[in-house]
């Protein structure tokens, strides 16, 4: 089976680019900043920005059945690694609200821009769906 483009409506309408690639039962997850619905990205700092980004990654992973207990890595790029540090225990508790007690391999990547100037954080991932609660984009 052909890599399938992975594009919920829920999130903003990709323009070059896809929010999920799956191939086979591997769903690849694009980075996802913190965009909103209306292409701007959400206020507040880099808790906020985290809640918004890796929530617009779990979105895209349940478009396809996948729940965040299939994720197998993530990959976070930050702007500014001591302010994250700072904000650890917040992060964290974000992550276990949305997420659960999983967490997969990690890594955290300091970077000096993303795209979207304003943009603090982008986190990609990738996950392997159970045949059983996959469902494949039409």
């Amino acid at each position: 089976m052909r890599p399938a483009a992975v594009n919920p409506a829920s999130l903003p309408a990709p323009r070059g680019y896809s929010h999920g690639t799956l191939a086979g039962t591997t769903l690849h997850l694009g980075g996802q900043t913190a965009l909103d619905a209306d292409m701007k990205i959400v206020p507040g700092g880099i808790v906020e920005q985290f809640r918004q980004a890796f929530g617009n990654v779990l979105t895209t992973l349940r478009a396809v059945g996948g729940e965040p207990e299939d994720l197998v890595s993530i990959t976070i790029y930050l702007t500014d690694i001591p302010d994250y540090q700072a904000h650890g225990k917040e992060i964290g508790k974000v992550w276990r609200e949305l997420a659960g007690p999983v967490y997969p391999a990690m890594a955290g990547i300091g970077c000096t821009a993303l795209w979207q100037p304003e943009a603090l954080i982008e986190i990609l991932g990738v996950a392997v769906i159970p045949e059983d609660r996959l469902v494949r984009p039409s």
